[in-house]
């Protein structure tokens, strides 16, 4: 997906600015407008988180309505719903996060699913970080109960993890 936004917006960094907020907060481009789910979002807080002028996201809008997989793309995203990492403490819930020594290796989410469903611990949540739209790409895992540090030298005999911070 983003190789072609990529392409599409390239020789724009401002647009391509835009399109990584757009995409970063699941914002979809419909009918003119930019939308979280039903909400519309003014031109203006999107052209204040990307730092760009307001037109240049109307003139990004544009382009992405005018180029047919971009329109497909930009107007059937949507957000992934709230991330519970801020509040996990507040609500006695544990927090594990995952530094991969590669991000597109596979099975390092199974992996350390596995590790914490043996200890008898529900994962309330995994935030999984795209690795072409993050600079360090990080999997979070919330569960229903805080997860003991001994686990740690289990997550990091996962092939393919580098760092591991439980909170």
């Amino acid at each position: 997906m983003w190789d072609k936004v990529k392409n599409s917006l390239g020789g724009y960094p401002e647009r391509l600015n835009v399109a990584k907020v757009l995409i970063k907060y699941g914002l979809s481009v419909r009918n003119g407008r930019i939308y979280c789910g039903d909400i519309a979002i003014p031109v203006v807080r999107i052209s204040r988180a990307a730092n760009v002028d307001r037109r240049t996201v109307i003139e990004t809008i544009k382009m992405i309505e005018g180029d047919p997989e971009l329109k497909i793309i930009f107007g059937n995203i949507s957000p992934a719903g709230p991330s519970l990492r801020e509040v996990a403490r507040y609500l006695n819930f544990g927090v594990i996060e995952i530094t991969p020594i590669d991000a597109r290796m596979p099975g390092i989410l199974a992996a350390a699913a596995s590790i914490i469903a043996q200890k008898n611990i529900s994962i309330r949540q995994a935030i999984v970080d795209d690795p072409e739209l993050t600079p360090e790409p990080k999997l979070i895992l919330i569960t229903e109960t805080k997860v003991p540090g001994e686990l740690i030298p289990e997550f990091l005999k996962i092939r393919g993890v580098e760092k591991v911070s439980v909170y």
